[in-house]
This record gives C-alpha cells, structure tokens and sequence, in this order.
C-alpha cells in the first residue's frame, strides 16, 4: 500500500514509482495529479526549444522558477528548461 503523501497528491501509488524513477519531487506531483484519462495526451504544438529567442527562454525559466536564469547561455535555458 502507498503512503498517503496529503491532500496535495492524488495517486499516491504512482507518486511513488516516479519517485523512485528518480523524478524530482515537483515532477512527479505534477504527472501524479494528472488525471489518468488526461495523460498522454498533448496540448498544442510548440517549437522546438532550439527556435526560441534566448528572451522567450528566459521568461519561460522565470515563469517555473529556475534559479540562476540570468548567466545562463541559451543553450543552458533549454537544458534547464528540458530537465525541470
């Protein structure tokens, strides 16, 4: 039996095994509060991380909180950005 992670989790059973994938906390809330007839599925279609402008990745960095944004290279934005 999973362990009950709070109100904030709603599988906890698979909170767990993402967890133990080795999936960031944050991550793993996120797909884990996803209700199951929603995943896999996708939204629109968005360019390639390579076609942003270094200013749209830094805003998308800002807007999930990654920290140290301001000396990244561009192609450290979109590592953090792939890797958050």
């Amino acid at each position: 039996m999973a362990k009950d992670h709070g109100p904030q989790i709603k599988d906890d059973e698979r909170y767990e095994k993402l967890r133990k994938k080795g999936m960031s906390k944050e991550k793993a809330a996120r797909i884990a509060n996803t209700p199951r007839s929603q995943a896999g599925k996708r939204g629109g279609r968005s360019p390639k991380y390579e076609e942003w402008s270094k200013s749209d990745l830094y805003d998308k960095a800002r807007e999930i909180g990654i920290e140290g944004r301001s000396k990244m290279k561009k192609s450290e934005l979109i590592d953090s950005l792939r890797n958050h």
